[in-house]
């Protein structure tokens, strides 16, 4: 079975909205490196609607010369919307149909490597309720927004999680692996 991995970028006091806005300053090849290893592990993502808006005006604009790029471009986006309807614009896009949980539940159970969540705090959460994450992915930027959409809105049950992996990103961020305990 694949993994479902939430990968996010979050400041240190647990903000994930826009982070276009604030973790640029702080890329650097560590960051770099993180993120095509993420990536080159994935063959698929899952998408909330707000964030696949943005990639999808963002992502095919770019020069595709590069890995990375090509492959945000081509590989399968499944996006979970339930405004948006029928044949999305950006390439290999879907939208999940019916129940969420059981359209995830689908993907997982399909042959391939991990599907990859990026940002997406509204559908993370959701997923997070269904206990469909197998992997988190939080990337902590040394920056306090004090407002904005958080990633754990609500509590966890105590114990839930475990880290699995930390390392240090260049001199300012911090990558944090967690798994579910179980």
């Amino acid at each position: 079975m694949r993994k479902l991995v939430l990968t996010e970028f979050m400041t240190l006091d647990g903000i994930v909205e826009d982070p276009h806005k604030w973790s640029f300053p702080y890329w650097n090849d560590d960051v770099s490196a993180f993120k095509t290893a993420e990536l080159l592990a994935s063959d698929a993502m899952l998408l909330g609607r707000v964030t696949y808006e943005g990639f999808a005006a963002s992502w095919p604009n770019r020069d595709n010369s590069d890995d990375f790029t090509r492959r945000m471009n081509t590989y399968p986006k499944h996006v979970a919307s339930r405004s948006l309807k029928g044949d999305l614009e950006w390439n290999n896009s879907h939208v999940i149909e019916g129940d969420l949980a059981k359209g995830v539940v689908a993907l997982k159970e399909q042959a391939g490597q991990d599907i990859v969540v990026h940002g997406s705090p509204t559908l993370a959460r959701s997923l997070m309720k269904e206990g469909l994450i197998d992997e988190y992915h939080l990337l902590v930027y040394p920056v306090v927004l004090g407002s904005g959409k958080r990633l754990f809105a609500e509590a966890l049950p105590k114990d839930s999680l475990k880290l699995a992996e930390s390392k240090q990103l260049g001199d300012t961020v911090v990558a944090l692996t967690y798994v579910p305990a179980k």
